[in-house]
């Protein structure tokens, strides 16, 4: 059987200040003929990545609206993850190919856990690459099948989507984050659906300024002298090489500027501890470079005090499928900037909630330019809340998983 992930418990009614009454009214009316359908989600870990993070809130959330909801994660080794996270970077455009026995591998796993799945569900969803193929091994255990792509697939190694095509394209229905994300091939059952963060989580919750800056002074963070923080995991995609470079092209102007560098090492990330291992190469001893991540007790909360403590937030992503960490900043009213790729641009509309960078010098001279103007940082601040409010909250993915239910008769 594959692992269940045991969850707390969430109610709807607690977000009705924040997303209003009619999305909240609009759930409850959708929920009404869903009442005891089972639902499992499954994905590859439990922890670390914008994926748990979700199923943390939204299926909880099933559950308050009646949803048999439930997440099971699955079974694998060191070298079915490292299969996996070298299909998940090609996905993205990394030339590297994979090897026939790397493919049986992947094959081998997926197998065994779709022999491991439990029956009777009226709904599976299968998150990202790792379980894709769950259900060529093992239609028969649920009604139907829904596949969720979290990852950017806008030019992806040709020879990875080829092989991965016959797996996805089965599904009844896939949901992707953006439209450009969908390869050709898959026209039937597409739904696009962007991710949401949980404002009432520990992470997103607000925090005092003294409450921040005090958690930040345990981890040697002046909270007198400005900061700039990225969270993210540690990974190639993410930059945080370039953000280190960024820093250090400011701190030729301001001398007194901090950088924090937050990310949490996830059970199928195995490239992530090298990767990190490179970071602290080159951050080279700064003081004021902190390289932080769970292994530092590093958790929900601090990543809260780091961000809404910093003066400006960065997710200098060259690939992103998404970006929830940029929601999570502008969620917390902080001047951020991005990387002008994936799904970041849904999320920072240019001059208007953040501002959008190509470069290791556009991203120094933006946060010059936030740092030098603290009413331009409170402006953009204030209003990328907003538009996260509106658009990248839980209920507003709940009413979506919804919709979709309806759509295919669950």
């Amino acid at each position: 059987m594959l692992q269940e992930v045991a969850l707390g418990q969430r109610s709807l009614a607690d977000y009705t200040h924040i997303a209003g009454k009619d999305l909240i009214a609009e759930i409850r009316e959708l929920a009404e003929g869903l009442e005891g359908k089972r639902v499992l989600h499954v994905s590859a870990t439990a922890f670390g990545g914008g994926v748990s993070e979700i199923l943390y809130t939204i299926v909880p959330l099933m559950r308050d609206i009646g949803l048999d909801a439930h997440w099971h994660v699955i079974l694998g080794r060191e070298d079915f993850f490292n299969v996996t996270k070298l299909m998940h970077n090609s996905l993205q455009g990394d030339p590297q190919a994979i090897s026939d026995q790397q493919w049986e591998v992947f094959e081998a796993y997926n197998a065994m856990n779709a022999q491991g799945l439990a029956d009777g569900w009226d709904v599976i969803i299968v998150h990202d690459p790792q379980p894709a193929g769950l259900y060529a091994n093992a239609p028969e255990k649920s009604r139907h099948w829904v596949w969720r792509c979290h990852i950017d697939l806008s030019s992806p190694n040709p020879e990875t989507l080829e092989r991965m095509m016959p797996l996805i394209s089965r599904y009844e229905a896939s949901v992707w984050h953006m439209e450009q994300y969908v390869p050709e091939g898959i026209s039937e059952g597409v739904r696009i659906v962007p991710p949401a963060i949980d404002p009432l989580s520990p992470k997103n919750m607000a925090l005092s300024p003294e409450d921040a800056a005090f958690v930040c002074e345990q981890f040697g963070i002046d909270p007198e002298r400005p900061l700039i923080c990225q969270v993210s995991r540690f990974d190639p995609w993410k930059d945080p090489i370039g953000v280190i470079d960024a820093y250090r092209l400011v701190r030729e102007e301001i001398p007194e500027v901090q950088l924090a560098l937050v990310g949490s090492m996830a059970t199928d990330d195995p490239e992530g501890w090298e990767f990190l291992q490179q970071t602290l190469a080159h951050a080279d001893g700064d003081p004021d470079i902190k390289v932080l991540n769970n292994l530092n007790n590093v958790g929900a909360i601090e990543v809260n005090a780091f961000q809404s403590q910093a003066d400006v937030c960065m997710q200098k992503s060259i690939r992103e499928g998404f970006g929830l960490t940029v929601t999570e900043a502008l969620w917390k009213g902080r001047p951020t900037i991005g990387g002008d790729v994936g799904g970041i641009p849904l999320q920072i509309i240019d001059g208007e909630s953040g501002f959008l960078v190509s470069s290791v010098e556009e991203a120094a001279e933006r946060t010059l330019q936030l740092l030098r103007d603290p009413e331009l940082a409170k402006r953009l601040g204030k209003r990328g809340k907003e538009h996260a409010r509106k658009n990248f909250l839980s209920p507003r993915l709940l009413r979506d998983w919804l919709r979709i239910f309806d759509d295919l008769g669950v």
